[in-house]
């Protein structure tokens, strides 16, 4: 075989190596059922020998797919969502997908650009995971004819797929768990006011406090923001209180992580002094000192759920798309950061 430059290899190159057209070297590579076998067979021969690559670009506008898929987080730094990137890349490796990623902040110009950049791109779908207010991203990605993956929405759209998250679930495990072990005065640390998931977390607490006839107040609900820094401030505003709460169940781990890291800053012991519940089980909780008790929301099941409604997007007619909204379940996962209310606690009234 004639050497040849691999970096200008394209489907001539192959199809007179491989002794074929260049339509059968085309229809190979695309998978297309009717090409003759023993043809086909030469041909990934040939490719695997020489080393080339197709034209992505160039099959995108044979086909009309891109094969990318979009992804939009935010909050980076927090553990949770690398979890959700490393599933979904997988999987679109595993489905040859390329997969655009995109950190937005919290900014409506940021948005706007990061769904121009995607349409730009003809990528096949975008899955937006960001927990919250996407609508006008969502609205200038459907207006692009774009489908889109997103969670907490309702729309029977057909462009629009989504998954719902039952936080109420796990967050009645954790006061319930709480009220249990004595706790009568339990706080909350709150997220962002425009995350979506932050408020639906709070008004889930308060709902479950109610439930079971524990009183809440304005001073036992102190704004966060999902940082570390944002969990050692509140543990401070918790700690001035004239009468601070025995346990605090947070937004999300990063929260509780800072409010542990404040408390032992203010020499207070976790769980004997305060117990504290997280939200999310990143990673680093179980690692805690003491382990974190926690919420569970599984990012793999979130990122596998969102990877296969695009995929059934391409796959599927648009009258055969699943109209079945899945919901995915919140548990509460027991490790060490709770424990009875201290018997000097109780003394002064169980608070």
């Amino acid at each position: 075989m004639p050497p040849i430059q691999r970096e200008r290899l394209n489907q001539l190159d192959v199809a007179r190596l491989a002794r074929v057209s260049t339509a059968t070297v085309s229809r190979t590579i695309n998978n297309v059922p009717t090409v003759n076998p023993v043809l086909a067979r030469r041909v990934l021969r040939v490719i695997e020998q020489v080393g080339y690559y197709p034209n992505t670009q160039a099959r995108a506008l044979v086909s009309g797919r891109s094969r990318i898929f979009g992804l939009l987080v935010s909050e980076i730094s927090n553990p949770f969502f690398p979890e959700i990137v490393q599933t979904f890349t997988q999987l679109g490796v595993k489905h040859n997908y390329e997969i655009l990623l995109t950190s937005v902040e919290r900014d409506a110009n940021g948005l706007e650009i990061a769904a121009r950049r995607m349409i730009e791109r003809r990528v096949d779908g975008v899955a937006i995971l960001t927990f919250g207010p996407d609508d006008s991203l969502i609205e200038i990605l459907k207006n692009g004819y774009v489908p889109v993956f997103s969670v907490d929405i309702d729309s029977p759209e057909q462009l629009l797929k989504t998954v719902h998250v039952d936080y109420q679930h796990g967050i009645r495990q954790a006061v319930q768990h709480l009220a249990a072990f004595g706790h009568v005065r339990i706080a909350f640390v709150s997220g962002p006011p425009l995350l979506r998931s932050a408020a639906t977390r709070k008004t889930a607490f308060q709902d479950c406090m109610t439930e079971i006839g524990l009183k809440t107040s304005r001073e036992t609900f102190v704004q966060g923001d999902h940082t570390l820094e944002g969990g050692m401030k509140a543990m401070r505003e918790l700690a001035a209180m004239r009468n601070p709460p025995s346990a605090v169940v947070c937004s999300n781990d990063l929260t509780a992580i800072g409010v542990m890291r404040q408390a032992f800053e203010l020499s207070l012991e976790v769980p004997r002094d305060l117990s504290v519940v997280g939200f999310d089980d990143i990673h680093l909780a179980q690692f805690m000192v003491p382990p974190l008790t926690t919420v569970q929301m599984s990012p793999t099941e979130i990122a596998d759920t969102a990877f296969r409604a695009l995929l059934e997007c391409m796959e599927c007619e648009p009258h055969r798309f699943s109209r079945n909204v899945k919901v995915i379940k919140t548990n509460l996962v027991l490790r060490h950061s709770t424990a009875l209310l201290s018997k000097r606690r109780m003394k002064n009234g169980g608070t």
